[in-house]
C-alpha cells in the first residue's frame, strides 16, 4: 500500500486582528505522495503561503492558531510537536525555499555560512566539512566559481543568484519534501526558466516530493503532476494537471485559465483583451453562510447563496466544490 507521505486533514487557521477573525484556511484537506510534485494554485490571498507556514511551524502566535486540523508527515503530526522537535525536521526532512530572494537570505551573514548552517545543525558536520558540501551546492545549483562566492554577501548577487543560494540551502540536507513558494517571482523569464529546469533535474536525482505553491499556471504545466486549486481559503477543485488544463470542473478554475494570456497567431493583428474575473474576494472576516465564489460566479443559483458545497467527485480522481455536480442542467458553456 502506497502511503502518502504528507496528508493534511481538514486544516483551519485563523489570525485574531482588530477588524476580526481572518478565516486564511478554512478546512482545507490534500495529501502528497512520496516523489510526487503537487501545485497549490489560487490568487493572492487565497491562503497558500499559509498553508506553507503551518507544515513548517512558523504561524506567528499571536496573532495567528491552527484552529482544527491535522499536518500528517510520515504519519507523524506535526501539529501540537514540540519546538525542539519541529527543528529536528524543518531543514532536514522538509525544507522551504521562500517567497522572496531578496528578503529571505541574511544581509549580514556571508551566502557560504548561510547554506553550511543546516549541515552544522542537522548533520553533525564540522565547520570545514559543511563549507566543502556547501561550495558542492553552489556549483550543483550553477553558481559561477562557487568557492570563491562562499564569502560573498546577498548584496553582492543577482536576483538570480540569490534564488539559487535559496535552492542550495534548502536541498542541502536532501530533504524528503521541498515546499517551493513561488520560486520564480521577480525573476525574468530566462531565469524563470533555467531556475525551473534546475528544481526539475534537482528534484528528480534525489526523489523527492514537491509542493509547488504559485499563482502561475504555466509553471504548474510544466512542473507538476497534480493541482490542488485554492479560493478564499477553501479547495475549490483538485485533479490530474491534464484534467485541470483539458476539463476544468469550477468556475473559479475556469476563469484562471481564460485569464491566462494567449499566444497571437501569425498574421493576426487583433488585439485580444484578456478575459477577468468579476467582482472581488470576499473579505475572510466574513462568515458566509454559501459558496464563497457565488458572488462571482456565471452559474450562481438559489443554493450557492444557502449552501456550502462540499468537495463532489466529478470524475477519476477530480473533485470540485460546486453544486452545479448536483445540477448539470445549470451549466452553460
Amino acid at each position: 500500500m502506497n502511503h502518502s507521505l504528507l496528508d493534511i486533514e481538514n486544516l483551519s487557521v485563523y489570525f485574531d486582528t482588530p477588524e476580526g477573525v481572518v478565516r486564511a484556511v478554512d478546512g482545507i484537506s490534500f495529501d502528497l505522495a512520496p516523489g510526487e510534485t503537487l501545485g497549490l494554485v489560487g490568487e493572492s490571498g487565497c491562503g497558500k503561503s499559509v498553508t506553507s507556514l503551518s507544515i513548517l511551524g512558523l504561524i506567528p502566535t499571536p496573532p495567528g492558531r491552527i484552529k482544527s486540523g491535522r499536518i500528517k508527515f510520515e504519519d507523524r503530526d506535526l501539529i501540537g510537536l514540540d519546538t525542539e522537535n519541529l527543528r529536528r525536521i524543518r531543514g532536514r526532512d522538509i525544507a522551504m525555499i521562500f517567497q522572496e530572494p531578496m528578503t529571505s537570505l541574511n544581509p549580514v551573514l556571508p551566502i557560504g555560512r548561510q547554506v553550511a548552517e543546516p549541515l552544522m545543525v542537522h548533520k553533525d558536520l564540522t565547520k570545514s566539512e559543511a563549507f566543502q558540501e556547501a561550495a558542492t551546492w553552489l556549483d550543483r545549483v550553477k553558481i559561477p566559481a562557487a568557492r570563491k562566492r562562499l564569502s560573498d554577501y546577498p548584496h553582492q548577487l543577482s536576483g538570480g543568484m540569490r534564488q539559487r543560494v535559496m535552492i542550495a540551502m534548502a536541498m542541502v540536507c536532501r530533504p524528503k519534501l521541498l515546499i517551493a513558494d513561488e520560486p520564480t517571482t521577480a525573476l525574468d523569464v530566462t531565469i524563470q526558466a533555467q531556475i525551473l529546469s534546475l528544481m526539475i533535474g534537482l528534484k528528480q536525482e534525489l526523489g523527492m516530493s514537491l509542493l509547488l505553491i504559485t499563482h502561475d499556471l504555466g509553471v504548474v504545466a510544466q512542473m507538476a503532476s497534480r493541482v490542488v486549486v485554492m479560493y478564499a481559503g477553501q479547495v475549490v477543485e483538485e485533479a490530474a494537471v491534464t484534467d485541470i488544463f483539458d476539463q476544468p470542473f469550477h468556475p473559479y478554475t475556469q476563469g484562471l485559465l481564460k485569464s491566462m494570456p494567449r499566444l497571437r497567431v501569425r498574421g493576426d493583428s487583433r488585439s485580444q483583451r484578456l478575459n477577468e474575473i468579476p467582482g472581488t474576494v470576499p473579505l475572510l472576516t466574513e462568515v458566509i453562510r454559501g459558496c464563497k465564489f457565488a458572488d462571482r460566479c456565471p452559474h450562481v443559483f438559489k443554493r450557492c447563496r444557502q449552501q456550502q458545497p462540499e468537495l463532489f467527485v466529478i470524475r477519476n480522481g477530480q473533485r470540485a466544490r460546486c453544486w452545479l455536480k448536483s445540477y448539470p442542467e445549470r451549466r452553460t458553456t
